[in-house]
């Protein structure tokens, strides 16, 4: 088994109902990082990849057809040069809805004193922290503008680098059509999947 798509956009950009959506069309298991921490051997994996230290991707994903979020999304450049057949998906949002999402979940989270799973993982919270905070933006995390701009020169990264037939630009509301015609499959009866908005996740985090 190979990654057959991977998911270029930052979390807080429908990551998790993307996860979903792909594994209903039957791209999954998909890696997430709620996925992530179900298997804390990984912590040490991504901090080597965090750190610019070789990673076997391939064994990273055993078992997976498809990787969206964080912290696979960080890595989008190495992973697509490695697994060359795979789809790209960069899924968007409004920025400034983005940035309000992310300021009130992932970044609090990140910041706050660690809670009691944290405190049995410190890897997995010192991995986080290193990728989110330090690497992608270089723990200026209450610089909105510089914050927006790290967002949008990902975007345009992801569009400059991935050639267009393999490409699907994506945001929450464009539902199954766009990304079934890219990935040649049917359409489901069922609704695309809307989960883990800003209120879902502060609470399952403890924000609130």
């Amino acid at each position: 088994m190979t990654l057959e798509v991977i998911g270029a956009g930052f979390g807080r950009t429908g990551t998790m109902s993307l996860k979903n959506a792909l594994e209903m069309l039957g791209v999954g298991p998909c890696y997430h990082m709620i996925e992530e921490t179900r298997h804390p051997h990984h912590d040490l994996i991504w901090q080597d990849a965090t750190d610019r230290k070789p990673v076997d991707w391939d064994a990273l994903f055993t078992g997976y057809r498809s990787a969206v979020d964080w912290p696979a999304a960080a890595f989008w450049p190495e992973l697509s040069a490695h697994f060359p057949k795979a789809k790209i998906i960069l899924t968007t949002r409004d920025p400034e809805a983005w940035y309000q999402s992310i300021s009130r979940t992932i970044f609090p989270t990140l910041l706050n004193e660690p809670g009691s799973e944290e405190e049995e993982n410190p890897a997995h919270r010192h991995m986080t922290h290193s990728l989110i905070i330090e690497r992608v933006f270089k723990q200026k995390v209450n610089d909105r503008d510089f914050v927006l701009d790290v967002y949008q020169r990902n975007s345009l990264a992801v569009i400059r680098d991935i050639e267009p037939a393999r490409l699907l630009q994506y945001q929450p509301g464009d539902g199954w059509k766009p990304l079934c015609d890219f990935l040649g499959v049917s359409v489901p009866e069922e609704p695309y999947p809307h989960v883990n908005n800003t209120a879902e996740f502060r609470k399952w985090v403890a924000l609130d």
